[in-house]
């Protein structure tokens, strides 16, 4: 019975590091790519304050989220 306990515990764990890897793209990467290509005026729009401040937010998620799969990774049983 613990075997299926621990690979349910290791799915949620690895459910909860992709969103956090989710976070970092559509937060991090995505506005950098915008901002480096100019798409949709994004530069014209986007203050450099502004965009630090998602960053921020959004590497604070996905950090949370990261922690958060380590907690859940701590109740397997051995």
């Amino acid at each position: 019975m613990s075997l299926v306990a621990n690979e349910r515990t290791k799915l949620a764990a690895n459910a909860l590091d992709r969103a956090s890897t989710a976070c970092l793209t559509v937060g991090v990467a995505t506005p950098l790519a915008a901002w480096l290509y100019n798409i949709g005026g994004f530069r014209s729009v986007a203050t450099p304050v502004t965009i630090a401040l998602g960053f921020a937010g959004w590497i604070v998620v996905a950090f949370a989220l990261h922690l958060m799969a380590h907690q859940v990774l701590k109740r397997m049983k051995g």
